[in-house]
């Protein structure tokens, strides 16, 4: 299961030191409900190897704004603590797994 991501969790999570997806969504964004079955299904393939998270960009501000959400869904890909890819828009499972696969 996806992590979910908060103003107040995420400092720990980019601290684990492994790669971290985090997924920005809403619960009212129809393409974000299209995303959010292969966010989940990619958590379990992932675990232990990289941090799949969720972000509800209502409820996190600090996150959103650092990170510059200004579309959503928005998925940004962490290794070291630094942005290093950004994907807008919806995504298919196969392309969302190129991504991570290049974080390992």
């Amino acid at each position: 299961m996806a992590l979910q991501i908060t103003n107040e969790n995420y400092a720990e999570v980019l601290a684990s030191g492994q790669p971290v997806v985090i997924d920005f969504w809403a619960e009212w964004c129809g393409p974000c409900r299209m995303v959010a079955p292969i966010v989940e299904e990619l958590a379990a393939e992932y675990e232990g190897k990289v941090v799949i998270g969720k972000c509800d960009v209502d409820d996190n501000d600090d996150i959103v704004a650092e990170y510059k959400v200004r579309n959503i869904p928005t998925i940004v890909f962490i290794k070291g603590g630094e942005v290093v890819d950004k994907h807008v828009g919806a995504i298919s499972k196969d392309a969302l797994k190129v991504k991570i696969d290049a974080l390992l």
